[in-house]
């Protein structure tokens, strides 16, 4: 059982003096970090089930990353890559379109700009001024990436919005259309051109469509393998672009580098970042020679291509490709996925398991399939008290994302902890 004293309390009281607008599941002070596991500032320790927000899909401390940031820093921190040429950014560059075989790489520095840049991008290239996306998506909080956000509706009512419609997304487990797969042949998808482009938005104002491959923020929700498919070629068929949000789900986290390839389905556009840098702030927009020919100045910005970022963001590539996380991924999560369902026939709070390699949700839920949200929040608590770090998704999901580099001890463990949690509640 962990031990909060005044030191953690102490700066969380201070926190909440100067710092604003943040969502904290609940009074953890970190301190430092080695592989999979977390040390608060009282020395107690917690398996990390998290990855920060699955950031950290190659553990916490990783030597590689460490030395070639060091490197760099020793040489130079900034140069000002929008003005300015260098190597290492130029090699980051190559090595995302070597991995994904895209044709050009914009760099900035979180996802939420990569989301923008492939919106401007849509929008600059087919010369239209609206988008469609999903009930439930996340794809960031500014103005732009907040009008595809559909899980965030009620911090879209102060503040203007870009013209998007939103459609359903192949949430199976609680159908919104009341239909059950496979018969319903993912009618979600196609009442996109039953109804959006009949009622709502014509195709010929509709620059792109933007989607998670799996929803992350909205409940870990992972759709049948015709729902991206349909959905390419429904962009195929009426001139629309396709843009891929792999922020959460790439970086080898479902086993493929970009989560998109487990529906082999390609992207117009695909935005990455969490994972590709390491823990350092990076993102990423990438797409090909044809739609990227925008001309120089259209888009630009100080701190992407960052030295550092560039630097912890290649050895960060280079290690997950040598140390193979993307076949680890799958047989990590696959072991995670049965270990849960069999908590799922022990304990009725589990409605549904889901997920693809290390990217799995557990829906907690009440007796009559209810959002079980009360205790989702209990049994994220419990399990802190026991050294685990748990985060919530959508009404009552509890998410699964450890780092790759996770080992089975490890895993056992934070189960261990979880089933003690379910229990408790």
């Amino acid at each position: 059982m962990r031990k909060i004293t005044s030191k953690s309390r102490d700066i969380i009281d201070r926190d909440n003096k100067v710092v604003c607008s943040l969502t904290r599941s609940y009074d953890l002070v970190v301190d430092r970090a080695e592989g999979s596991t977390i040390y608060d500032v009282e020395g107690n320790s917690y398996i990390d089930f998290a990855a920060s927000v699955a950031v950290m899909n190659i553990g916490y401390n990783c030597k590689k990353v460490r030395e070639a940031v060091s490197s760099q820093l020793e040489k130079m921190v900034h140069c000002g890559f929008s003005d300015f040429y260098a190597e290492i950014p130029v090699r980051l560059a190559e090595k995302l379109c070597e991995m994904t075989g895209y044709d050009k790489v914009f760099l900035s520095n979180s996802g939420t700009e990569a989301v923008e840049a492939a919106m401007k991008l849509a929008f600059w290239y087919t010369r239209r001024s609206s988008m469609i996306a999903f009930y439930r998506s996340f794809h960031g909080r500014t103005l732009g990436a907040l009008s595809l956000s559909s899980s965030k509706l009620r911090h879209k009512e102060h503040f203007p919005s870009l013209r998007v419609e939103h459609s359903h997304y192949a949430y199976c487990y609680r159908c919104p259309l009341n239909l059950e797969y496979p018969g319903c042949g993912v009618a979600c998808v196609k009442d996109i051109e039953r109804t959006i482009f009949e009622r709502e938005l014509s195709p010929k104002d509709t620059a792109a469509i933007a989607v998670e491959p799996i929803q992350g923020e909205g409940g870990f929700i992972v759709p049948p393998p015709e729902f991206h498919k349909e959905l390419r070629k429904i962009c195929d068929e009426n001139g629309v672009l396709l843009i891929a949000d792999e922020i959460q789900a790439g970086g080898f986290r479902t086993g493929k580098f970009m989560a998109m390839e487990n529906f082999g389905v390609r992207a117009d556009i695909v935005c990455m970042s969490k994972s590709i840098g390491g823990g350092i702030p990076l993102g990423a927009t990438l797409s090909s020679e044809e739609l990227m020919s925008w001309q120089p100045g259209t888009h630009a910005n100080t701190f992407g291509g960052n030295l550092l970022a560039a630097a912890g963001g290649l050895a960060t590539l280079e290690f997950m490709e040598s140390s193979k996380l993307g076949e680890k991924a799958i047989e990590k999560g696959n072991y995670i996925m049965k270990r849960l369902n069999e908590f799922k026939d022990d304990y009725p709070l589990i409605g549904d398991v889901r997920g693809i390699g290390l990217m799995i949700g557990a829906e907690l839920v009440e007796k009559n399939k209810a959002p079980a949200a009360e205790k989702r929040e209990m049994v994220i608590n419990k399990a802190l008290n026991g050294g685990l770090i748990l985060l919530p998704a959508g009404d009552s999901v509890i998410r699964f994302v450890p780092p790759l580099i996770i080992s089975r001890n490890e895993i056992d463990k934070g189960l261990e902890i979880f089933e003690e949690a379910l229990k408790g509640v």
